[in-house]
This record gives C-alpha cells, structure tokens and sequence, in this order.
C-alpha cells in the first residue's frame, strides 16, 4: 500500500516527459524550437510573443536579424559653387552586409560623386570610413567596404529570378534619417523599367508597395525567410511615400559580385558598337527586313565586335527626319532574342559577364548570317 504512491508520480513524470518530448512538433514552423523540421530561426520567446499572429511573429524574427546587418551610409561630396569654391554636400542612405568582414552592398547613387567621403554607422552606432570596392552604374550598385574590429552580421542573398506577384517584402533601412526602420507590403509587379537620375534606364524593376522614402535606398528588400531579393533603389512620386517603390534584383547585384570576386574588380562587358534602333516603315525606306533590328553606326576599333567582323556604316543618307548611316550590319537577335530597341539589347547585356560568347543574328547584303562575339571590357558602349 506504501508504494502506490510512489508508483503514481514515477508514472506521472514519465508521462510529462513524454508529451513535452513530441508535443513541440504540432507548434506553428516559427515557434518550434531549434532543430525540429529545419526552423528558419532559433525560435522566438513564447511568452513575449503570445497572442500574436505568425505573420506578426515573421516580421518581428526577420526584422530583429535582418536589421543588425542594415547600415547607415553618409557620404559628403565637394562639389564647386560661386568663385571657384568647393563646398560639402551630404547625402544619406543605406546598405547592408554581405560578409563578416565589412563588405556591404548598396546603390552607385548613395555614394557617387567627386572624390566622397564615405561613412558608415552600423546598428550598435559604431561608426567607419568606407571605401569604394566595385561600381556597377548601369543597374545602380556598389560595393564598399569598411574594416571592422570584430565580425559582424551579415545577410544572405537570396534569389530574384522565381519571385511572384503577390509575395509579402519587408524593406529595412533609413527614411529621412530614421534609422533600423521596417515596412511591409507585397511585390506589386515585375519587370518594371524606369529612368535614374541621369536619364539611363534602369530594366527589371522589382515593383513594392512596402513604402520606401528617402534615404532607404541602398537597403535590403526581403523575403520573408529574411533573405535578400532585392536593393531598395527609387521611389515615384515627388519625393515622399505613395505606395510605389522599386528595388533592383538581387541576382543582377551577384553579377557585379561574383566579377569582383574571380578579377578584383568590376567593369561592365559591351560589344563596342553604336547603333539605332529601326523597323516598320524606317526599315522599309531602308530596304531593311520590316522586323527591324539595330543597325550599326559605329564599330569601335579593337572592340569584340570589331574582332569578330562586324561592319558599320558605310554612307550617310536622309530619310524623312533621320539621318542615319547605312551599309552596316543590322543586328536582329541577340542570343535567339529580337532585338527591335535598345532598351531590350541592353537589358540582355545587363546579364553578361567579361568573357561571355553571344550569339547574333545579323542582316548583311541581303541575307541573314549568324556571328559569334566574345565579349571584352572595352570603355564604349551601346
């Protein structure tokens, strides 16, 4: 009679045991503890987080990572005024780290200028100078680099190449100089192509209404695994929020990355051609295929295209308002693609590394021909 109650507690604990044992696994994906069917996190605090939904526990997990490897970036250009005289001007905006050893990723435009001074405030205030590792003006990107004292937090890269209309973004970073600040919203579209501060055009836009203001551009777009998809780069509108905002995606940054990592720097490839656009009745006037294509003006001497025999204009002629150079080759393809403006050349181009063959198909003396051009680093163009 002694034992039986002695029985009963052992058999008590043991079923306690057992149910905290197996009942962790009937949790919500974010609350499960580490180590249980592959958690994106370590697990947030059950008790601070109850009576919130998983959406809400989401934001809170990715923002607390994601904003520590977030930094400020202040840059100061001289530029020259009245008589001659050199005066400051400072602009702000963000960036985030890629590695532990200080190399962060943000816009050229958060950082370009004659000779600027860049600094850099991470999350703990500490502040660095940065310098210019690599720029990539075409897609509006740089890489800079400061020397921390320790390792730092960082954020992984993502992939930009199989997002969906629809998915929820978070964008961190500093509006207005408010730092470590988050919004949320959804990916509005794909694909979007707008001008940037000099006129060029900026393909492939991610489309957010996450609201982005000034001074977050340069800073990370997430998913909601907390991984990179996009750089927060414009905004519409006349300088504040209105629900438009447009990041470039993250893979076009890896191109400029992976270049600096094999050759120690960055430059762009390019055929080294200069042509304009034709088709329809331009084309025809031209006795051109009535698809059109690029025709080519100018072959720049030593250039890929140059190498592998592209030819340029031959004559000058007047058609209604054009004037145009005619007897070079017109460029209809690009690697199985039409190419009928230049906008559609370089968004192609925009993908290309050093070294890389394209294939095009070309129009010459009436007939059409393949040629293939290893493309190099030459300064021009298209």
């Amino acid at each position: 009679m002694r034992l039986r109650p002695i029985l009963w507690a052992i058999i008590l604990v043991a079923g306690f045991i057992y149910l905290t044992s197996v009942a962790d696994w009937g949790l919500p994906r974010f609350l499960q503890p580490a180590g249980k069917s592959a958690p994106i996190w370590s697990g947030p605090d059950v008790a601070r987080t109850a009576g919130l939904s998983n959406d809400e526990v989401n934001n809170i997990e990715v923002y607390k990572t994601a904003n520590q490897a977030t930094v400020n970036i202040t840059s100061v250009v001289y530029r020259e005024g009245w008589f001659f005289q050199l005066y400051p001007e400072k602009g702000t905006g963000s960036g985030f780290l890629i590695d532990n050893q200080g190399r962060i990723l943000t816009n050229n435009h958060v950082i370009s200028g004659q000779a600027p001074q860049i600094q850099v405030t991470l999350a703990d205030k500490s502040q660095y100078k940065a310098r210019i590792l690599a720029t990539d003006r075409a897609n509006d990107l740089a890489l800079i680099k400061i020397e921390p004292r320790k390792p730092l937090p960082f954020l992984r890269l993502g992939d930009s190449d199989h997002l969906q209309v629809g998915q929820k973004v978070l964008a961190i970073g500093n509006p207005f100089g408010l730092s470590g600040t988050l919004t949320t919203g959804i990916i509005s579209s794909l694909g979007r192509t707008l001008a940037d501060e000099s006129g060029s055009e900026l393909a492939e836009m991610i489309q957010t209404d996450a609201a982005i203001n000034p001074g977050n551009s340069g800073g990370p777009l997430l998913d909601n695994q907390g991984s990179v998809i996009g750089i927060n780069t414009a905004i519409y509108g006349p300088g504040g929020n209105i629900g438009i905002g447009f990041a470039m995606p993250v893979n076009r940054a890896k191109v400029m990355l992976e270049e600096f990592q094999a050759r120690g720097r960055f430059q762009r490839p390019t055929l080294g051609i200069q042509a304009v656009p034709v088709s329809g009745d331009l084309a025809d006037a031209l006795e051109l295929p009535a698809e059109g294509g690029l025709l080519i003006q100018r072959v720049e001497p030593g250039s890929a295209a140059d190498r592998a025999g592209l030819r340029d204009a031959r004559r000058i002629v007047i058609v209604g308002n054009y004037r145009l150079g005619v007897g070079g080759d017109l460029i209809m393809e690009i690697d199985g693609q039409p190419v009928d403006d230049s906008r559609v050349f370089q968004r192609i181009m925009n993908r290309k590394r050093i070294g890389d063959t394209v294939e095009l198909l070309i129009y010459r003396g009436g007939r059409t021909m393949t040629v293939r051009v290893k493309l190099d680093e030459a300064a021009q163009t298209l």
